[in-house]
């Protein structure tokens, strides 16, 4: 038996989380008192403050994240196997604004980024050349390309020549086919790409002459297209085409443009129990401060806002604003239910395994990461950002569909939350955040900062600030993510509807 350390987040907890692994017996202390372990409990996870009685509320973060399914003794373990959620079906939202504090930048940090100015006045933070494909027939030659294209065009202006194999665009229908065109129009137009390629095999339901309409609103110069029936040599065609973006994209240099041009996207994957509490408020901060200057933060993963979407909604501008996100919430139930799938279903196995144990639980430490701001905007799946401020994207949870939103909508970077990690990366550079120390220092090649200190004593604001320079580092070009270095590049888009 020793002694080992709990938190406890808000005052009206009746739960605390283990920062270490507790075993039966030992003390459990906190700032405000100690208790006894009646039993083990894995570090991360919840042990009863109180005893609780069957039905009475689990409350984390200062709300009920579900009821307990059974008595629970003080002390004990609290998890899946004594509490469930409160949440089912849909419900009645009404607009109760809350009073908010405005948002105050630090006059001794940044606030300004060296970016590439385009001619259509978009800011981008890489110079890059993406090759996107209307239809998956085609993954291969267009990865051909790319590798053909980056080994003579990188260097000299040209940060690197890409592309993200998918396999849509034939035989899709209805919207299924329309996510398809509206997430690659959303990489088409992105400006961490000076020059596009789209090609397109020719028979494809998404073929070229379709997927033009989508395009409206990009500079000619910035875009070319390769449809390879048409041509006796798609490698030499691709090329001459690639070569006229290469000298489009070296007229691009960086200078000095204010963080308010700036757009960062928001995401937790393989969170745990320490997601709410360190890295996610602590992305908060650092989304505060792009606010405050006038900057943008996108915030999506829309089933894991259930539970805490009144939240969101009495943050709302507007009443405009709050109707745009009921709307986001309800379609996104009628989704799930129109599948045949529970709207409130538990987090994933890996989430369990790291200490969350209801929906609820998740989405409260998941919207963390939009901070305090007013949500100014609702974007539908692949639609532009165009307000400076935090919006919500719609996109479900899947990690690598939702970076793709974000990115759609206009994320030059993306700031993602971990403790258990992955590997991935969006197609713009996706700076890792560990919410522990122990998966920072096992994982080092995967994340790019730790926020596990604040467990440890670390100062939320001085963290912040660390974080808040590595975005500027990393938008002005200084320092490249462990994605970036890795060349950990993926895209995934949205599927629904029926495909033939």
């Amino acid at each position: 038996m020793g002694t080992v350390r709990a938190l406890r987040i808000h005052e009206s907890d009746n739960v605390l989380i283990a920062v270490e692994s507790v075993a039966a017996g030992d003390t459990v202390v906190f700032a405000g008192g100690a208790i006894q372990a009646l039993e083990a409990v894995p570090r991360g996870h919840k042990i009863s403050l109180t005893d609780l009685a069957e039905g009475e509320p689990v409350i984390k973060y200062g709300y009920p994240i579900g009821h307990a399914t059974a008595s629970i003794a003080k002390g004990s373990w609290v998890h899946t196997h004594n509490v469930r959620t409160n949440l089912s079906g849909k419900e009645i939202y009404r607009y109760e604004p809350v009073a908010r504090r405005a948002l105050v930048g630090n006059p001794d940090l940044p606030t300004s980024f060296e970016g590439y100015v385009r001619e259509n006045g978009e800011v981008g933070i890489r110079n890059e050349i993406w090759i996107l494909n209307t239809v998956g027939c085609v993954n291969k030659t267009a990865e051909t390309l790319a590798r053909m294209a980056d080994t003579e065009f990188r260097g000299d202006g040209i940060d690197g020549v890409y592309h993200f194999a998918h396999p849509y665009g034939c035989s899709q229908l209805g919207d299924d086919l329309k996510y398809t065109q509206q997430a690659l129009a959303g990489l088409a137009r992105h400006p961490n790409a000076a020059g596009v390629l789209v090609i397109g095999l020719g028979c494809e339901n998404n073929r070229i002459q379709a997927f033009r309409a989508c395009l409206e609103g990009i500079p000619e110069e910035k875009i070319r297209f390769l449809s390879l029936q048409e041509v006796e040599d798609e490698y030499e065609e691709g090329m001459r085409l690639l070569r006229e973006l290469a000298a489009y994209a070296r007229t691009f240099v960086r200078e000095s443009v204010p963080l308010a041009r700036l757009k960062v996207g928001l995401k937790c994957g393989g969170s745990d129990g320490f997601s709410g509490i360190t890295a996610n408020p602590l992305v908060g901060a650092v989304s505060d401060l792009v606010v405050a200057n006038g900057g943008t933060s996108l915030l999506t993963e829309v089933p894991e806002m259930f539970g805490a979407e009144t939240i969101l909604m009495n943050r709302a501008a507007n009443e405009a604003v709050f109707g745009k996100v009921v709307s986001l919430i309800d379609d996104f139930k009628d989704y799930y239910t129109r599948h045949g799938q529970v709207i409130y279903e538990n987090p994933s196995p890996g989430n369990k395994d790291g200490g969350i144990t209801t929906l609820e639980e998740k989405s409260l430490g998941c919207i963390q990461k939009g901070g305090t701001a007013a949500v100014v905007d609702v974007l539908p799946y692949g639609a532009p950002s165009t307000q400076p401020g935090l919006s919500l994207v719609q996109s479900p949870g899947n990690d690598m569909v939702s970076v793709t939103a974000l990115t759609a909508a206009g994320a030059h970077l993306i700031l993602f939350t971990t403790g258990r990690g992955t590997p991935m990366g969006a197609a713009v550079p996706t700076l890792k955040i560990s919410t522990n120390t122990s998966l920072f220092e096992k994982k080092k090649n995967w994340i790019d900062f730790n926020a596990g200190g604040l467990v440890e004593g670390e100062d939320k604001a001085e963290l912040a600030v660390s974080l808040y320079r590595m975005v500027i580092d990393v938008a002005s070009g200084r320092m490249k993510t462990r994605n970036e270095q890795n060349g950990f590049r993926e895209i995934a888009i949205f599927k629904d509807g029926v495909t033939l």
